[in-house]
């Protein structure tokens, strides 16, 4: 049932002197556990997936990728943002690459846009790189930039310095008014 494994074996064959091994010739299945160490994932994270029964209301801001297919009202910042074709999203996107199945009601800025022949876009869409396939429904402006994601509303405005109103004098009464 159980037989001997070579790693036991220290000897040649019998009648040759043995060998005096090197610490580096020691089978890898003999070596302490603790010289193991695990190596981080390379590969890519999946995306996140929002699901056609999710409604969010509020912005969403992530460096990973995002599919919708459900319905935000918000602001959605991303690497890589996929509008599903059940999909209603109505705020600004920003992503480096977008592609646009369903139906997005605002501005659109990305350096890669591609919209679908089952796309709805209603809003401006600023680019570097565009793409209509035959189908699709776009009503609004679109203007090329060469970096698109610089300007826009999800950055914070700066503040704006508040003036005094100037002093108005009191008008009593008869004064002649």
């Amino acid at each position: 049932m159980f037989s001997k494994s070579r790693i036991n074996e220290t000897a040649g064959k019998p009648g040759e002197p043995e060998k005096t091994k090197s610490p580096d010739a020691v089978p890898a299945a003999s070596k302490p556990a603790m010289d193991y160490a695990p190596v981080a994932s390379k590969g890519k994270a999946a995306p996140s997936v929002l699901s056609s029964d999710l409604s969010v209301v509020g912005n969403i801001r992530t460096t990973g990728d995002i599919q919708v297919e459900g319905t935000i009202e918000g602001d959605i910042r991303a690497h890589l943002l996929t509008v599903g074709e059940t999909a209603t999203i109505r705020g600004e996107i920003v992503a480096d690459d977008i592609v646009v199945n369903g139906r997005v009601i605002g501005r659109v800025r990305g350096l890669k846009v591609r919209l679908t022949s089952t796309a709805r876009v209603e809003g401006d869409i600023i680019h570097k790189t565009i793409a209509i396939e035959s189908g699709a429904h776009f009503e609004g402006s679109v203007q090329r930039q060469e970096d698109p994601l610089s300007t826009g509303r999800l950055a914070a405005p700066a503040p704006q310095p508040q003036l005094a109103a100037p002093a108005q004098p009191a008008v009593k009464p008869g004064d002649g008014l």
